[in-house]
């Protein structure tokens, strides 16, 4: 079961909402929120999956409370204006909808919230040794799309404030997102943060000198509080 929240200041557009979603069986609306910080109480003890956003709201607007989440679950804006929609899939938002919202076009954004679930949640396997799941790729969402990039095709990353850029070995794709949370998603068998910038493959590596490692013909430095790890590395036999 989904948990979801509504944030609208319209009564109406709430009820639309939820009967709408009552015919998606998989879906409880746990909250409805006038406003964005009425949610905020809610998003802190509970996790969401699903969150129904308006935009131009009093206080803060949707765009900004996004923006203003350090985790935020999932979101679908609905909204009477279309002069945000590149700022919210900049937000790597599921969709954006807008009023008056007709159901066909609003189960088209339930199944995209559906299909993004499905690609996060399949294909992963097993580790005997660690005894956790690890994916075999991850989904990475550029250029209002999802990029499958397969693990064994990543030479490294690197970290540009809130983006990042992943380098494989046909392209470079570049998305908004933290390298911790990446970080935290990777395996440690197979990746290794070797700078606050930097995470790399430990199976592309090239060679590592004095304060860097090389991979593609690039060198990349090794931050002092990451020496430790690498030097754990080069110790295995």
């Amino acid at each position: 079961m989904y948990k979801c929240i509504i944030i609208d200041d319209e009564p109406i557009a709430i009820r639309v909402i939820k009967k709408h979603l009552s015919v998606f069986t998989d879906f409880n609306v746990v909250a409805e929120c006038s406003n964005a910080l009425e949610a905020m109480p809610i998003l802190s003890k509970e996790k969401i999956d699903l969150l129904f956003c308006d935009i131009q709201m009093p206080q803060i607007t949707g765009v900004d409370f996004i923006r203003s989440l350090p985790h935020p679950p999932n979101v679908i804006f609905t909204t009477a204006y279309r002069d945000y929609a590149i700022e919210a899939f900049e937000l790597n938002v599921v969709d954006y909808l807008l009023k008056p919202v007709s159901f066909e076009r609003f189960a088209k954004a339930i199944n995209n919230f559906l299909e993004w679930e499905a690609l996060q949640n399949q294909h992963f396997k097993k580790d005997g040794n660690q005894s956790k799941i690890q994916p075999e790729f991850l989904f990475l969402k550029a250029d209002k799309k999802h990029y499958k990039i397969d693990l064994t095709d990543i030479f490294y990353i690197e970290s540009l404030g809130d983006y990042i850029i992943v380098f494989t070995s046909t392209k470079k794709i570049v998305t908004n997102e933290r390298i911790g949370s990446l970080a935290a998603n990777l395996p440690q068998d197979e990746f290794l943060q070797i700078h606050r910038s930097f995470i790399v493959s430990i199976q592309k590596i090239e060679s590592v000198g004095p304060g860097f490692v090389e991979i593609k013909g690039r060198k990349l430095p090794i931050g002092r509080s990451f020496k430790n790890g690498l030097n754990k590395l080069l110790q295995k036999k």
